[in-house]
């Protein structure tokens, strides 16, 4: 079994001040497949006492400079990008093919992004041709708090560090003590690429413990939080007090809108897109509202495909799902496929239990609930599991009303061959992103919601201003 006991501070891996162990689940065998120590309040006060000392010195050098630290750590990850499929197997459950090409994937594809995007920014620019002799200078806010995720370790592991660092921010961060194995390789890739001492601390715990020693710590002047609604909102009454800036990016319950007119892959591809990573994703479509005179022929076929999704030991290769992370996801999962039954909708694929011939493993059926009014409980609430529910709408003012009637506003998404209407629906839709017949969002778009979904922007030059204040100059000499 793997032991990571130390944490990254100033520079060093060091003990924690007290023992704390904790071990890591590998969510297809139940047993722990590594031992980490959760942080107290001298782990996280010695790690931003070093971020705070580091941050004069990391500010001060030029932007290209932070950009040539970064790029070495993309060059880190390259030396060791197995080892870093094989930890976010082991930590998450990820099926090694998943893991491999599309987890950990994520931080070469982000972090090129972000180095195209630092080219961008203007750190000091005229405020405009009324007022010649002013700036608007762009300065790093100072030490940031990071709480990053499980489900898409190294996406927002990336996501947050990179743009903090290009920024001139130093950071203290705190990932999942459910899947930290990929964020202590992470911290490997920060030390070799010899990003400076305490510009880069890693401190393992709970949110409980660390996550709250962060979001109310003095001398941390930013926190940037990726996971749950809930854990968001706690986040920031424990940031109220010392009126920090805190990002949030949390859930999710997207809309799928498929009209008559959607091309024949529309319904596999959002069934497919709604069960990857084992339903594990705040973005997934879990809402699938299809137009009533198509809606039959849509729930067939989407109860073939999903009945054709296989779950599988996360070593073996392929395509199959693998386990969601832990016993207390998967009581969760099965309770509301439990009350998705009670509250009447259909059943029209998967259900409840561990799928034929599993017996061991948090693994959850592939599951498609059909007839589920927008009012009911699965259709409301973030499950965070393969189960998807398939709603019938009207016309486009339909369609409209219910995929905004809910508390979340991440993504949504629209599959129609007229462009004039999915133009319409893209602006009428309440959310931060919206994706139309399958296209992804170009690089450097920025992720993130409204509503309770939060509002943080992650990504490209939005995500790198998320780390900067700016300073309005008045009499600036042009001599």
């Amino acid at each position: 079994m793997i032991e990571k006991r130390d944490f990254y501070i100033d520079g060093a891996w060091v003990a924690p001040a007290a023992a704390r162990d904790c071990d890591v689940i590998d969510p297809a065998t139940e047993e722990p497949c590594a031992v980490i120590s959760l942080g107290d309040q001298a782990d996280t006060d010695r790690a931003v006492a070093a971020a705070k000392a580091a941050f004069p010195a990391w500010a001060a050098l030029t932007p290209q400079k932070r950009a040539d630290y970064c790029a070495g750590i993309l060059d880190q990850y390259r030396k060791r990008e197995d080892e870093m499929a094989e930890a976010i197997r082991a930590e998450m459950g990820a099926p090694i093919k998943l893991a491999r090409e599309s987890q950990a994937t994520c931080l070469p594809w982000h972090l090129q992004n972000f180095l195209d995007a630092v080219e961008q920014i203007e750190w000091i620019k005229p405020l405009g041709d009324h007022a010649p002799n002013d700036r608007i200078a762009l300065e790093p806010i100072g030490v940031v708090g990071l709480i990053t995720p499980w489900n898409w370790p190294m996406n927002q592991v990336t996501l947050k560090v990179i743009p903090a660092l290009l920024a001139g921010c130093t950071i203290v961060m705190k990932p999942s003590e459910e899947a930290p194995l990929s964020s202590l390789l992470f911290a490997e890739f920060v030390h070799d690429a010899g990003v400076p001492a305490g510009v880069f601390n890693l401190v393992n715990g709970d949110g409980q413990g660390v996550g709250t020693q962060l979001s109310a710590h003095p001398d941390v002047s930013m926190i940037s939080f990726t996971g749950s609604t809930r854990a968001g909102i706690a986040i920031s009454k424990a940031a109220a007090d010392t009126l920090k800036r805190v990002t949030l990016e949390l859930g999710g319950k997207g809309a799928n809108v498929i009209f008559a007119d959607a091309d024949d892959k529309a319904v596999k591809r959002g069934v497919l897109h709604c069960m990857q990573n084992s339903g594990q994703s705040c973005n997934a479509p879990t809402r699938m509202l299809v137009e009533r005179s198509v809606y039959d022929q849509a729930v067939a076929q989407a109860a073939d495909v999903a009945s054709a999704i296989t779950v599988g030991p996360t070593t073996e290769e392929g395509r199959h799902i693998g386990p969601v992370v832990n016993k207390s996801q998967w009581d969760k999962i099965q309770g509301m496929i439990e009350t998705g039954i009670n509250e009447g909708a259909r059943l029209v694929a998967g259900g409840p239990g561990l799928p034929e011939g599993v017996n061991r493993g948090y693994y959850v059926r592939p599951t498609v609930f059909a007839d589920v009014s927008n009012d009911m409980a699965i259709a409301q609430q973030e499950i965070f599991g393969p189960v998807l529910s398939i709603i019938p709408f009207e016309d486009e003012a339909d369609a409209v009303r219910i995929a905004n009637d809910t508390p979340y506003g991440l993504t949504n998404y629209v599959q129609s061959q007229d462009g004039a209407r999915r133009n319409r629906m893209a602006l009428a839709l309440k959310s931060g992103m919206v994706e139309m017949n399958g296209t992804s969002r170009g690089a450097g778009a920025p992720f993130g919601g409204m509503k309770m979904s939060g509002r943080a922007r992650e990504g490209g030059v939005w995500g790198i201003e998320e780390f900067l204040e700016a300073k309005a100059i008045s009499g600036w000499s042009n001599d």
